[in-house]
């Protein structure tokens, strides 16, 4: 799969937000409520007096997932019977989740179940995308409790390249509300990581 860089979902995102009569609105609001504004921002995508996405009968899990499990389960959630997310299992050593987020512009979150943990990631751009790397470290170290329930690592790949990701972790016997919540908003997260530091980003 060829990788792009968060600023190419970033481009459809918007656009797809635009094809559905949705307005951009710019607000100021202290950081510890941003996982608040998340969720009432996902309530007001959908139509006066629509349900949320995800329902009380999901929120009942509590033997831990596995990759099989968690992956059964989503097939059957809102998310991706209302066609707003793909699922792709990929085997190897350690079977993962490919997750194709259809209103985000296509873009792939992978979730992998390893041990107690449910990690699910985004790739965000290499390094050699960034102006002055030790200034943008800086500046990602002082914002990260602006992006709830996600953090920005830089990794390295077989090829040599190194990059950031973002990625969000939580318990294997959370809930499949809770879930679906990370991963929505963990997308929610790559645009508006993409979108807060694309200034020190060279053009792609």
């Amino acid at each position: 799969m060829e990788r792009k860089t968060s600023a190419y979902y970033q481009r459809l995102h918007r656009q797809r937000l635009r094809d559905r009569g949705l307005v951009k609105k710019e607000l100021w609001i202290l950081p510890e409520y941003g996982q608040d504004l998340l969720a009432v921002e996902q309530q007001m995508r959908q139509p006066r007096g629509a349900q949320p996405l995800t329902k009380d009968g999901m929120m009942n899990q509590t033997a831990p997932w596995t990759i099989d499990s968690l992956q059964e389960a989503l097939q059957q959630s809102d998310l991706v019977k209302s066609d707003a997310a793909v699922l792709e299992l990929l085997d190897g050593a350690e079977a993962s989740l490919l997750i194709t987020m259809k209103e985000y512009g296509d873009l792939p979150l992978f979730l992998a179940v390893a041990g107690r943990q449910i990690v699910v990631e985004a790739y965000l751009w290499p390094t050699s995308q960034v102006r002055d790397t030790i200034s943008f470290n800086e500046q990602i170290l002082r914002m990260q409790k602006v992006f709830p329930l996600s953090t920005v690592a830089l990794e390295s790949f077989a090829n040599g390249e190194a990059a950031y990701m973002v990625f969000g972790a939580l318990s294997a016997a959370s809930s499949l509300a809770n879930v679906v919540f990370e991963i929505e908003t963990l997308s929610d997260n790559v645009i508006k990581l993409t979108e807060a530091f694309e200034p020190l980003l060279l053009t792609a």
